[in-house]
């Protein structure tokens, strides 16, 4: 796999001076995803986590219903043209992907790739019914612990993240990419490849929160989205109809709530997080 971080030479600028050197920069890599030989989106991302990349992005798209419908994935690198997520479905997934291929308009991006109509922008985001309960310091503690497991991030200071955090185990995933979708896709992924339940526990995003942001968390399952910016009109009125407590604007111990705010108590224990932080880091 290709590395997702590149040395960068630069010229630093200050008053009165100026430095030569370098920096780590993010890649950024076309990612292709075929099933079954046929295309059916490229996406542009970070290539890191791309077996979760796999998986996420094809259940929140809708290509399958559950993990054990991809009977395989293979990863392909195309040199400069990027990297094939060849991925083999199986044969009954394969039949209904098939039929609804033929109907696609085509993909059109930034996170509503493959849609088949105008109509499947507004769809109905999956009810959510767990009971989870938290405080607004619990939560400062979870996006505090976040920020300090964005590895890539905080050397090339270009990369989202989406992390999951539950009551019993905190910070138990996070995954990071260019992309903020992207980055929910691969956390989606590694949660279903673990058998980590959505219902338990918080996604948590470094990013705006726009409508498919919401409904791929809904896919999910999980009861409560903290993002540390602003949503979208369109984003709330989701969020409120699936019953999904939305929090934005998270930022040190401060944040807002536009819904289901019953979630939202006093007095919450914040666990340690099963995440290892400062420990080797590897970006390859």
């Amino acid at each position: 796999m290709r590395p997702a971080l590149a040395k960068q030479a630069r010229i630093a600028l200050a008053p009165g001076e100026a430095q030569e050197g370098w920096r780590w920069v993010a890649e950024e890599t076309a990612i292709a995803f075929v099933y079954d030989g046929v295309t059916h989106a490229v996406m542009m991302a970070t290539p890191a986590d791309l077996r979760d990349f796999a998986l996420g992005f094809s259940l929140a798209d809708g290509v399958i219903e559950q993990a054990k419908d991809i009977a395989e994935i293979e990863i392909v690198d195309r040199g400069d043209l990027g990297c094939e997520l060849r991925i083999r479905l199986d044969p009954h997934c394969a039949m209904r992907h098939d039929r609804r291929r033929r109907h696609m308009a085509g993909p059109v991006g930034c996170g509503l790739c493959g849609i088949e109509s105008l109509t499947e922008v507004a769809r109905a985001a999956p009810r959510i019914d767990a009971t989870l309960h938290l405080d607004a310091d619990t939560l400062a503690g979870a996006m505090e612990d976040l920020a300090q497991a964005q590895r890539m991030n905080r050397r090339a200071r270009a990369l989202h993240a989406a992390g999951f955090w539950s009551l019993r185990d905190g910070l138990v995933a996070v995954r990071e990419d260019v992309g903020r979708h992207n980055a929910l896709d691969k956390l989606h992924g590694a949660l279903v490849r673990d058998g980590i339940p959505g219902a338990d526990g918080v996604v948590l995003l470094t990013s705006r929160v726009s409508v498919d942001m919401v409904q791929k968390v809904a896919r999910l399952g999980a009861p409560i989205l903290v993002a540390i910016s602003a949503p979208t009109a369109l984003a709330v009125r989701t969020a409120e109809a699936c019953g999904m407590t939305l929090v934005a604007l998270a930022r040190g111990h401060e944040c807002e709530v536009f819904t289901h705010g019953h979630r939202m108590l006093r007095g919450t224990v914040m666990p340690s997080s099963r995440l290892t932080v400062d420990g080797p880091q590897s970006f390859a």
